[in-house]
Order: C-alpha cells, then structure tokens, then sequence
C-alpha cells in the first residue's frame, strides 16, 4: 500500500486515463473493536464498483473485465492489519493503486476518465509530512514522516553507504590517535554526495528537514552550508542504522514544539485578518472565498468534518446519503485553496473557537 504522496506522483494520478477509472474509498480503523467492520465494508464497496461497471452500457466487455481484474489484485494487496483512517483503491485498463491515509475519507465510488485525487490532497496537507536525514560516517538514511510514524524512503538514491575500509586507518595509525572521521576528506566527500542528492530530492518535494547525528556529523553537514541552511539539526547519534521507533522518538519532541509554535502562528493571523476585513470563517463562506481564490491561509481543525448540498447561493447543512449531499467538502476546500496558492494549516481540535471548524485569512 502507498502513504507518501510527492508532486511527482499527484501529478501522475491526476493525468486523464481511459474510460473508465475508478476510485473506490471506504474509512478504515487502526482499533478493536471498530476495525472488525472494515474487511466487510471494504469488500461491499468493491462489490459496489464492480456493480457500476456491469450497469454502466459505455463500457466494453474487454475494458469491463479489464478494471474487474485490477480491482481484485488491488483488493488483494490490501493489508488491513496495517490500516490507517481511510483506503483508497484506484483501478483502470492496465493498472491500480492502493493508498493508505491517516484521514478519514468518505464511502465512495466513483467511475471517471480520472481519479479522484481531493481525498489523498487533503490526507498529505494534514499529514504535515517531513523528512529525516541520518547521519553517520558510513551510512546516511532517508526518512519519510508523517503524522504518528516515520518510514525508511529510497527516494533519491538514499540510503547512501561506504565500505569501512575506506576510512583513513593508515593515517590514523600514523600520527598515534584516533581523529574523527568527520575530518578525514574521504568522510566529507560522502556527506557532500548525500548533500547535493538532498538538495535535488528537496527541490523535487519540498518539506521541513531534520538532520540526525552527533554532534561531528552535524557541525560537517553544517559546515558544507547547502541543504543545511533550511534543515533542523537533531543531535541524536546512532539512527542511520536504527530502526523507524528509535527514530521517530527522536524527532517527536521538535515535531510537538514546531506544531506549537504553527498553531499560534495561525491564530496570530487569523486575529490579525480578522481586524482588517480579510477573515472568513464557517464552510459556506470559505467555500466561496476558495472558489475565487481569494483565500491565502486556510486553517482547518484535524478532526473537523461536515456534510452539506449547495443549494444554488450557498452551501446548507444536510445528512450523509441525501440526494446531491457533499461529504468530503472539507477535502474539496483544502484542494481548491491549494490549487490557488493558499497556505493550508491543520491545527487542533478546538483551536478555532466559534468559528465552526474551519477558518481563512483573504487576499483581498
């Protein structure tokens, strides 16, 4: 199952395919006893897309048995003893994915010449998804984070490693001492390769950074000043060859103190919009701001959900299920402020007061 959406990948998702695409999504849970409902409900759903396939008369049989096939290997790969908050499963001619977020996403499905990427959007934006870099003198490793976990990522050629023998032991034996090997040429050259393959992975997909390593690793990878200067140093030797655990362990405390100082941030400036007449608040008049591109900051609670229909002028509440209702408009906000240009930020629960779960600072 895929976790880590980059630009690269959304941009692929989002590309026209064949007639027909499909996207199936189904919430999942990671607990007893809630999860015991999951592997039923995901494959009544599936059933439910195999179903519109057989009614839908645009469809040739080939294609049909197709998508049928890619939706039971998709299926197949599912692993819900890994779930997180919410599936998705894509399938068309010749292909399919299955993703795993940590948000949850409506019961869906949906026939279409392309997937139905808003949900896996907004699961990445409040996900606040970062990198780890760590560093040692052999090996460097590359960490993909999310919302609870680290993941060790192959991206960009990571991880990097050297043979031990390369180390300049003649020369230590030489001078009768044992010199960091973060001053030996050979030491700086390899911290330069995980540099420069840094920097083009960052330039690729842009996230905040923390670097691990003692506190030698740290003042060499400072010193070589490129990728460094928008990174986090994190002194913590050791987890180039640790486990994801020992690493997020590591990182969690700066984590918590970054997301602090964020959520003040964004109360910061909402108070301050809020003075000049550049705030919106509540899902319909954030809708409209969002449509026009005129929100800059959306600033949306982690858990804040809601279900409503437009009614021609304005978005009104209304309940799951009803005819022309909107579950995932939230998602649907999120995607379109980002589409524009707009800074989202996820804060919790409760840190937006009275103004109904979801909250922008305007352009104009």
């Amino acid at each position: 199952m895929e976790h880590a959406l980059s630009p690269t990948s959304l941009a692929e998702l989002r590309r026209p395919r064949p007639y027909p695409a499909v996207s199936v999504l189904t919430p999942t849970h990671r607990r007893e006893p809630d999860n015991a409902q999951d592997p039923v409900r995901l494959r009544n759903v599936v059933a439910e897309a195999k179903k519109q396939l057989e009614a839908d008369p645009s469809v040739t049989r080939e294609r049909r048995s197709d998508v049928v096939d890619q939706l039971d290997r998709a299926l197949a790969e599912v692993d819900l003893a890994h779930a997180e908050d919410g599936l998705v499963i894509f399938a068309a001619p010749g292909e399919h994915q299955v993703w795993s977020l940590a948000r949850s996403v409506p019961e869906r499905v949906v026939l279409s010449d392309t997937f139905l990427t808003r949900n896996l959007v907004s699961a990445h934006a409040a996900e606040r998804p970062f990198w780890v870099l760590s560093v040692s003198a052999d090996r460097i490793t590359l960490w993909n984070g999310g919302v609870d976990r680290v993941t060790e990522s192959r991206a960009g050629g990571f991880p990097l490693t050297r043979s031990q023998q390369n180390f300049d032991a003649e020369r230590r034996e030489q001078i009768g001492d044992m010199p960091s090997t973060f001053r030996d040429e050979d030491t700086k050259h390899f911290l330069r390769d995980a540099d420069t393959a840094m920097a083009a992975l960052l330039r690729e997909d842009p996230r905040p950074l923390y670097v691990t390593g003692e506190q030698a690793a740290l003042a060499l990878w400072d010193e070589l000043g490129n990728v460094a200067r928008e990174s986090t140093p994190v002194r913590h030797g050791g987890l180039a060859q640790a486990g994801p655990e020992a690493v997020w362990q590591a990182i969690r405390p700066h984590l918590d103190a970054e997301s602090r100082r964020s959520t003040s941030s964004v109360t910061r400036e909402l108070e301050s919009a809020r003075g000049h007449k550049a705030f919106a608040a509540g899902v319909d008049e954030v809708w409209q701001n969002a449509r026009e591109g005129r929100v800059r900051l959306l600033a949306v609670e982690e858990n804040y959900r809601t279900t409503v229909r437009d009614d021609g002028d304005h978005l009104v509440p209304a309940v799951s299920g009803d005819l022309d209702s909107r579950d995932d408009i939230v998602d649907e906000i999120v995607e379109q402020c980002l589409e524009t240009g707009a800074e989202v930020r996820f804060v919790p629960d409760g840190t937006l007061g009275d103004e109904n779960g979801i909250a922008g600072v305007l352009r104009y």
